[in-house]
């Protein structure tokens, strides 16, 4: 099989029998294409190959320089074998070199200890054949006195430049390696000294005989779909944690100006534009703000809104006054004229949100059963003739004293209205008894 990194190619030195520890293969690994724009290493474990590179490099230019030759293509095929990388880098005016990382074998018997933790999790070895190295293999073995990845100073550069330390040869074939590593992991367990088909029989050749011994028949090893889920959740006490959150700016970003010597294209109003870039910069402040407040619900999501509804939204959301082409623009696209706009973001802004838009409309007549609910909530407001019960204002509505009463559409809640530039608009947020909603009436006239 052959998946453009050269997977496949494998060259035998030694025996690698069922019962000994024979010598691993050789394979040899297509030249890294380059990876502009991509990190170099895209799981744990490769970032982890590559900080025992960085944490053992004492030249951090050489390590910088080694990037770019690496992003640039100028490594060839890479060859692996137990303990040692080979790959033939060219420099920036074309010249090859032969660039080798060593890296410690593990030796027989920590192998075998190895093998016992493998063979003893099922999920190990399947994990491993799609690709994965689960955290839990690595702690296992770590305790049982194996370090599968390799540590500061486990890398050493052999670099026919005659650098004595990791040059830009070798730290680019340490970048190019990282991404063979987020294919396979059998890679690492090759440099290691083992190889895949050794480590598959030997483990399957274990398995077999543990059942022998328990008095079951031998069979090959059940094939496991995915990985245990404490496998992959193992992997937090073994990642680095999680940077702290950033501070919340003061403010949301500044006003965006388009007043340039280039004039406008067809069809572009700046002034349009800086309102859409700054309500934009002001709903993401409030979304972080939310995401940085400690046990702080956030808000329920408002629903797909109408571009009569978002308008209202952007004039009741704007941080700074909006120019007057701006408002002329948004009270065109909600139907209701500069008056009904300014009545439209005081609704919205008293607690309702674009729900509560409704209030703007005509009230329906309601229903017998409706007026007789409404009427006993009224009653039971002001009991005991404390207030006398409001007369009716017309269709769904009562009056009180500053304006009106008005059930919401459930007839559960209760709305205060205060006429304000020709309409009923809120005076707060929606009430459960009416005798509250009206008060809200009461403290906007003291």
């Amino acid at each position: 099989m052959s998946d453009g990194y050269g997977y496949g190619q494998e060259n035998e030195h030694g025996a690698e029998g069922g019962t000994g520890f024979g010598r691993a293969e050789e394979r040899t690994f297509a030249a890294v294409r380059p990876a502009a724009g991509q990190g170099f290493a895209r799981t744990w474990w490769g970032r982890a190959w590559l900080k025992a590179l960085e944490d053992s490099a004492l030249d951090t230019q050489q390590v910088k320089r080694g990037r770019r030759q690496v992003r640039a293509g100028a490594v060839g095929a890479v060859s692996v074998r137990p303990g040692r990388i080979t790959a033939v880098v060219r420099d920036p005016d074309g010249t090859p070199v032969r660039g080798d990382v060593l890296c410690p074998e593990l030796d027989d018997a920590a192998w075998d200890r190895l093998l016992t933790v493998v063979a003893e999790q099922a999920g190990h070895v399947a994990a491993l054949l799609e690709g994965d190295m689960p955290p839990r293999l690595v702690e296992d073995a770590a305790a049982a006195g194996v370090e599968l990845l390799p540590g500061i100073g486990d890398l050493e550069a052999d670099c026919a430049c005659g650098g004595w330390d990791h040059c830009p040869h070798t730290v680019a074939l340490c970048y190019a390696v990282a991404r063979l590593l987020d294919e396979d992991p059998f890679v690492l367990l090759l440099l290691r000294g083992r190889g895949e088909r050794w480590l598959l029989a030997e483990v399957q050749r274990r398995t077999a005989a543990g059942r022998t011994a328990a008095g079951r028949t031998p069979e090959a090893p059940a094939h496991e779909e995915g990985v245990r889920a404490d496998e992959a959740f193992a992997a937090r006490d073994i990642l680095p944690a999680l940077p702290p959150p950033p501070a919340l700016p003061g403010a949301p970003g500044g006003p965006l100006s388009l007043d340039t010597a280039t004039p406008p294209g067809d069809g572009v109003d700046p002034v349009a534009l800086e309102a859409l870039a700054a309500d934009a910069a002001g709903r993401a402040y409030r979304m972080l703000a939310e995401a940085l407040s400690p046990g702080r619900p956030g808000r329920p999501p408002e629903p797909v809104l109408t571009p009569g509804q978002d308008a209202v939204r952007m004039a009741a959301e704007a941080e700074r006054p909006l120019p007057a082409a701006v408002r002329e623009r948004l009270a065109a696209g909600t139907d209701r004229g500069p008056d009904g706009l300014a009545a439209a973001v005081q609704t919205r802004r008293a607690g309702g949100g674009v729900d509560a838009l409704w209030l703007l409309e005509r009230a329906r007549t309601p229903t017998p059963e409706e007026a007789a609910a409404a009427g006993r909530a009224l009653a039971a407001a002001w009991p005991d003739g404390d207030h006398p019960v409001p007369p009716s204002a017309g269709p769904g509505q009562w009056a009180v004293p500053g304006g009106r009463l008005r059930p919401d559409r459930d007839g559960r809640r209760w709305w205060a209205l205060r006429r304000t530039t020709g309409h009923w608009v809120p005076a707060g947020p929606a009430q459960d008894d009416p005798a509250a909603a009206a008060a809200l009436l009461a403290e906007g006239d003291d």
